[in-house]
């Protein structure tokens, strides 16, 4: 046996660590080749087929390769494999959605189960389970699928159509002519799969260093060496460190705690923070002062240097070592924003530079500083006042959401209840809970999409061993608004291939939309006449931190790509010279401070590349749709607006709301609700 797990470790390790092939094989480029069989399928099929031949034709000859067959054989392949006849491509199309639902829902189910260990709150994680995490089933699958040329048929009959010719002819598609651009995106690189297994590595890698960062906040002592925080208490950074800071504000010595915390999160991004304290309750810290003790004792700090950006470092050179075979997005940020995203980045950046320089944050800020009776502090970024929830105390939240979920299975039997509150009927809450399963997170929480019809999504949040605090209660709601996106976009669109949402930021704006409700679902009332207006403006002041960490995040990769062979230490510098720089330009007049590397607290911009930008994104459309819905059924207009499937956010907003996503919705909510309430 002993022998048998040794031999599975080298077979795993060997695997994640073979050197990258060299890019030898190259594209078809012979002009006459690719002319020839587009002329002899013109005359074979007829002209009405023209366009689809020039596309698929050239797109199988980007994708072919020497070891694919010689000219003779690419010119045989093409002549034999296109399909003419309207019923018959229907009949493809058809199988294909079938047999493509179960590969890579099966596929994404494995990766699942290998990954529970690691995800879940199931104990010790061992060696193996750390090497199944990082082992990817579908490394080689896209590669099995060019050698026995089912991808080249794909491609040859469902030719790839550009993001800027999806938004100018996709408004007269039908559902299933989407479909057939859909599918024509599948099959646009070939990536060799040594490459996709060494990225599955260092994600793996780098997530578990993340789901483990917690800071024991009851081992935190101030310069009087008293104990501000209960015992017991973990925080996982950035996330429950931020949710504190925003739990803390009305509360008996909140801002003690909160500038405490804030300094927590300046030692993370400069890195000065001692290795002994990251998930480590055996020392006390003084995070002002970043002195320690072990049982009485002083203790030499061990900083912990520059560990935090060798991760991100670890996951830019997967993802740009993928670059070359890529002939239509030759970079990662071309291909999270143009292709993932289908937004521009410089229109990303653009949108969220107007919202961060808009006066109107500037009077937000006056308001919320005469709420506090003081000057703005960098840390009330996370100013939770707006909220109605701020008048009831975290340990109030506490002892409600912990009586009603003492473990996983209590929430899971509470969601039809939560979907019927929404105004679904019991028969479709019935369904929609019956898709989703709910497990104890290792980490903050996330939401885990099915990729097939017969198998649920998995909703993770924090659970402790008394029940789940209010913390983990507004995560797991949040997720649970992932998870009935999730649901209605698989089961309730045309075809596979267009379910699921334009990108991450329509799926955030949903969960959102049920996060802000939180309250509602414990049964709280909130009769606070100026509470719509309250909410416009924690939305509002909300995404003004989203954009900066957006903004930073996007700084961050544009310096990688321009200093690829850089170390963790310089990546390091340059991180906090760009998060400064974002700070200097939007936020110091607003909180009176320069040079402020706040912004580059998130634990996203680390383990999740270029992510952060779907949360501003997802919060502009959330807007959009609760404006949408104000005088309609919730649950009606959700199912109409999720099953529209997976057209790029342009068409969906026209589709969703009959507007396209802009910041001037928001501009004006929240110059009608700083009115009123002045």
């Amino acid at each position: 046996m002993r022998k048998l797990i040794l031999a599975l470790f080298a077979l795993l390790y060997i695997g994640a660590c073979t050197p990258a092939p060299e890019k030898k094989d190259h594209a078809m480029t012979d002009s006459a080749v690719i002319d020839a069989v587009i002329d002899a399928l013109i005359e074979k099929h007829g002209t009405e087929h023209a366009e689809r031949i020039q596309r698929g034709v050239n797109q199988v000859a980007s994708l072919w390769r020497g070891s694919d067959g010689s000219s003779s054989d690419f010119e045989n392949f093409c002549l034999q494999s296109f399909i003419g006849d309207q019923e018959e491509l229907d009949m493809v199309f058809d199988r294909l959605a079938h047999n493509f639902e179960h590969l890579y829902g099966y596929l994404n189910r494995i990766s699942l189960e290998l990954n529970r260990q690691i995800h879940e709150d199931r104990g010790p994680i061992h060696q193996i389970d750390r090497l199944f995490g990082a082992f990817s089933p579908s490394a080689h699958v896209q590669d099995d699928l060019y050698k026995n040329k089912i991808a080249f048929v794909v491609a040859l009959n469902f030719p790839h159509y550009t993001l800027e010719e999806k938004n100018a002819l996709g408004g007269d598609w039908t559902d299933r002519q989407w479909g057939h651009a859909r599918l024509g995106d599948a099959f646009t690189a070939r990536i060799p799969p040594v490459l996709l297994q060494e990225y599955s590595q260092a994600s793996s890698d780098v997530r578990l260093y993340i789901s483990e960062y917690n800071i024991f906040a009851g081992m935190l002592r101030n310069d009087e060496g008293e104990q501000p925080f209960p015992d017991g208490m973990k925080l996982l950074a950035h996330w429950n460190i931020r949710d504190e800071i925003r739990s803390n504000y009305g509360q008996p010595g909140g801002r003690e705690k909160k500038e405490m915390l804030y300094n927590v999160m300046l030692r993370i991004i400069n890195q000065d923070i001692p290795k002994q304290v990251i998930n480590n309750d055996a020392y006390e810290w003084n995070p002002f002062t970043n002195k320690l003790w072990k049982e009485g004792e002083s203790a030499e700090p061990e900083p912990e240097k520059s560990r935090r950006y060798a991760h991100l470092l670890s996951l830019f050179q997967g993802l740009s070592n993928m670059d070359p075979y890529h002939p239509h997005f030759d970079t990662y940020i071309d291909r999270r924003f143009e292709s993932s995203m289908e937004i521009p980045q410089q229109e990303v950046e653009d949108l969220f530079r107007e919202y961060a320089a808009s006066p109107l944050l500037r009077e937000t800020a006056a308001l919320i500083s005469e709420r506090l009776g003081r000057e703005l502090r960098p840390y009330d970024l996370w100013y939770d006042g707006f909220k109605a929830r701020s008048g009831i105390s975290e340990e109030e939240l506490d002892q409600i959401t912990k009586k009603r979920y003492p473990d996983a299975d209590a929430l899971n039997r509470d969601l039809p209840r939560i979907l019927r509150h929404m105004g679904h009927t019991p028969q479709m809450a019935d369904f929609i809970a019956s898709k989703i399963e709910v497990d104890a997170a290792r980490g903050s929480g996330h939401a885990w999409r099915a990729s097939m019809r017969e198998k649920p999504s998995h909703l993770r949040t924090r659970i402790g061993a008394d029940g789940m605090d209010y913390k983990g209660y507004n995560i797991a709601i949040h997720e649970f608004g992932h998870n009935v996106e999730q649901t209605i976009s698989t089961h309730f669109v045309d075809n596979f291939f267009i379910n699921g949402i334009p990108n991450t930021a329509f799926t955030e704006a949903l969960a959102f939309m049920y996060q802000r409700r939180d309250l509602e679902y414990l049964g709280i009332k909130q009769d606070d006449p100026m509470q719509e207006h309250l909410e416009i403006l924690d939305v509002f002041w909300d995404n003004y931190e989203m954009m900066g960490v957006s903004l930073v995040d996007m700084g961050v990769w544009k310096w990688l790509y321009d200093n690829p062979g850089t170390t963790p230490e310089e990546l390091k510098d340059a991180v906090l010279v760009i998060a400064k720089e974002i700070w200097n330009e939007y936020y110091a007049d607003v909180f009176g401070t320069n040079d402020n590397p706040l912004l580059a607290i998130y634990s996203h911009m680390i383990q999740s590349p270029l992510y952060l930008s779907n949360y501003p994104y997802g919060r502009l459309i959330m807007f959009q749709l609760e404006d949408h819905i104000r005088d309609k059924d919730f649950a009606d207009e959700e199912l109409r607006i999720f099953s529209i499937g997976r057209l790029t956010p342009s068409h969906w907003m026209q589709k969703a709301v009959g507007e396209e996503i802009s910041n001037q919705p928001m501009f004006e909510a929240v110059e009608q609700a700083l009115a009123a309430i002045r």
